[in-house]
């Protein structure tokens, strides 16, 4: 590709809101960015040690997304990654629902080798061991990279979301297949196939999910974000 191709962009939390969902002109989430999308958080604010940003769901009426946004432009940059945002309870009283938060990491500019990992392209490879798969969602989730024992892929990395500047890796290892290392095994692969194409890879996951969170520390990827969410009942 081109030189601006090549340089790969480096996180921003703006960038993050791009490739989780799919926004208006004037930043409201309309979907989430993946097949099957779903409409998505309410409200939704990643922060990092420089910036904010945050978006506010097309389907909330528009006074109340006024005054989300409103507080939302006081937020402070992130400056303890457990850090509530400073308007926390308010999001929530004005919305009700369920907060969602977790790490956004990005990954080291050298990764472990992968051995023996194959790209997934027909969906026979992950009848075995995956359901819910369907052959139309595999082109928007590739690229998928799979450890294949017999012909059948018992871990995959793919893309949970994706814009044309970043990805974000969705990791599943069959549970008979599960403390092998395959997950960070596919997981590098992947990154290394997403930087490939220009690119950014990330990785983001929930505070409460230990697994994934072990995952990150395993290939020691680097914690530059944090991403706080509001579920509540659309209108």
């Amino acid at each position: 590709g081109s030189q601006t191709t090549k340089r790969l962009l480096s996180f921003t939390p703006l960038l993050q809101l791009e490739t989780l969902f799919v926004l208006d002109e004037a930043g409201r989430i309309l979907s989430t960015r993946e097949p099957h999308a779903s409409p998505g958080p309410a409200f939704s604010l990643i922060r990092d040690a420089k910036s904010c940003a945050w978006g506010v769901n097309s389907r909330v009426a528009s006074e109340l997304a006024d005054h989300l946004n409103a507080l939302a432009r006081e937020e402070p940059p992130l400056s303890a990654h457990f850090e509530a945002p400073r308007h926390a309870a308010s999001y929530v009283r004005l919305l009700g629902g369920k907060v969602g938060s977790g790490p956004v990491f990005t990954f080291p500019t050298t990764l472990p080798a992968s051995a023996g990992v194959v790209e997934v392209t027909a969906l026979s490879m992950l009848q075995a061991h995956f359901r819910g798969w369907t052959a139309e969602e595999l082109p928007e989730r590739s690229p998928i990279i799979a450890s294949v024992i017999d012909g059948q892929a018992v871990s995959v990395c793919f893309c949970a979301r994706r814009s044309h500047v970043a990805a974000e890796a969705g990791v599943e290892t069959a549970a008979a297949f599960r403390g092998r290392g395959l997950g960070p095994n596919v997981t590098a692969a992947w990154a290394r196939m997403i930087r490939e194409s220009g690119r950014l890879p990330l990785y983001s996951t929930s505070w409460k999910n230990g697994p994934s969170r072990a995952l990150a520390k395993t290939l020691r990827l680097f914690a530059c974000g944090v991403d706080w969410s509001v579920y509540a009942a659309l209108g």
